[in-house]
């Protein structure tokens, strides 16, 4: 009896969760909202007349049927485009009484129904333009008179002449005269227009833009900037001797993309004002007193001290080596072969030459020290064989009075003007007069 009772319990079980399945199954993706049982045919045609009434006063929608059956709408025929298929959904939607919407519009193929929008936009655009005509032309008007003033203003060139400090920076004022009154008229000509909103859009286009250039020409803009600085604060002159990046030579002019140096070769040198900006730069020429150094060899068996007293004497001697800064003679290196000595004297660089009374002191050192008998020895090596001669060695001279060597030594004085530098000056200033060349470089702008 156990048995059969167990059997009866489990397949009354089986049989309720059969029924139960069903029941949930029915319940499960319904609808959330309330749909009444009030439906008619009376309702249907009413949503259906109402939604046709939207669509007769919509464009597009004249092939579109709709038909209405216990709230559910659906649509067919043809629309003119994705979109427009989109929203018939929103529309049918706002209607009361509408459960659901079988939207089986498709957009249409006919060429004539897709291009009859496009040219009645094509059409009215027209139309629009026409009649702005008038006042496009006044806005053309107030553009055109702004920057007519504008470009006026910029041409004067006494009071841009009077401010900026060279013709570069004059040119540059006028530039942004005239860029600035552009932008003014083109302001008043979009408020006339009624198109203020634009404005923002073209400049945020022109910032970009502007951007974009300024990347890609990054080192034209940072030789621009260069020129304006080196414009403003001059570090050298016309004619001044400079040296920039290791190029020596006198300053013909700086123009708005670079520095142009005149060697001593006659050749012209052309440095970027960006390169010159950033460089040392080392000007010979804006001190008038400018030392020369040359250096003498002597044995290390030599007296030093009288030997320094002699390049000393035989310098201060010079008639071109001036007295303040004094000479001076020190001992510099113990060479391989030579104990090193340093002389160095002054002179007036605009009325004598650096190169050739640093010549001139050389070779007067030189015979000041062998009329005194010091040896200046050489430093090259000789090498002798087992079975050859020694090499014939002059006789030491008797050392004689420093004052005598001095004498004897400083007897003949050569030319030490400074004709080569008035030479390459008259150079520079003929170029410098040829007309219709930009030149920067002014002689009362502030020096740095």
């Amino acid at each position: 009896m156990g048995l059969i009772f167990r059997l009866i319990f489990l397949s009354s079980l089986f049989v309720l969760s059969v029924h139960e399945a069903p029941l949930q199954a029915q319940t499960a993706d319904q609808p959330t909202g309330t749909i009444t049982v009030e439906d008619s045919a009376e309702q249907d045609a009413a949503i259906a007349n109402r939604i046709r009434e939207i669509l007769m006063e919509l464009d597009g929608y004249e092939d579109v049927t709709v038909t209405v059956n216990s709230g559910i709408v659906t649509l067919r025929g043809t629309a003119l485009d994705g979109p427009a298929v989109t929203r018939l959904n929103e529309i049918a939607g706002r209607v009361e009484g509408v459960v659901t919407i079988e939207n089986r519009v498709q957009e249409t193929t006919d060429v004539v129904r897709r291009l009859d929008p496009a040219l009645e936009r094509f059409r009215a655009r027209s139309e629009q333009f026409i009649n702005y005509l008038p006042l496009l032309a006044i806005a053309a008007a107030a553009f055109a008179l702004v920057v007519a003033v504008g470009f006026l203003i910029a041409r004067l060139k006494r009071p841009w002449d009077r401010i900026a400090p060279n013709a570069f920076i004059a040119d540059i004022y006028r530039q942004v005269i005239r860029i600035a009154f552009i932008l003014g008229g083109l302001v008043i000509a979009l408020d006339i227009l009624g198109a203020t909103a634009l404005l923002s859009t073209i400049l945020g286009a022109a910032g970009i833009i502007g951007l974009a250039i300024g990347f890609a020409v990054r080192d034209t803009v940072e030789n621009f900037i260069a020129s304006i600085m080196l414009s403003i604060r001059q570090p050298f002159r016309p004619n001044d001797q400079v040296e920039i990046e290791g190029d020596i030579g006198k300053v013909i002019r700086l123009t708005s993309r670079a520095t142009i140096l005149l060697s001593f070769d006659g050749n012209h040198i052309r440095i970027p004002n960006a390169t010159v900006f950033k460089s040392r730069i080392v000007n010979y020429t804006r001190n008038d007193e400018r030392r020369f150094l040359i250096s003498l060899g002597v044995a290390y068996d030599t007296d030093l001290a009288r030997a320094q007293d002699l390049a000393l004497q035989t310098v201060t001697s010079l008639p071109f080596v001036i007295d303040e800064p004094a000479p001076a003679v020190w001992i510099e290196e113990l060479g391989d072969s030579a104990v090193i000595l340093n002389v160095a004297g002054w002179i007036r660089q605009h009325e004598t030459s650096y190169l050739k009374a640093r010549s001139e002191a050389w070779r007067l050192c030189l015979a000041a020290f062998d009329h005194a008998g010091i040896v200046m020895p050489e430093t090259t090596l000789r090498i002798v064989g087992v079975g050859d001669a020694p090499a014939p060695q002059s006789a030491p001279r008797s050392p004689g009075s420093t004052a005598a060597a001095v004498a004897a030594a400083t007897a003949t004085i050569g030319d030490v003007e400074a004709a080569m530098d008035k030479e390459l000056e008259r150079i520079v200033a003929t170029e410098r007069a040829e007309k219709g060349v930009d030149d920067l470089l002014k002689k009362d702008a502030p020096e740095e």
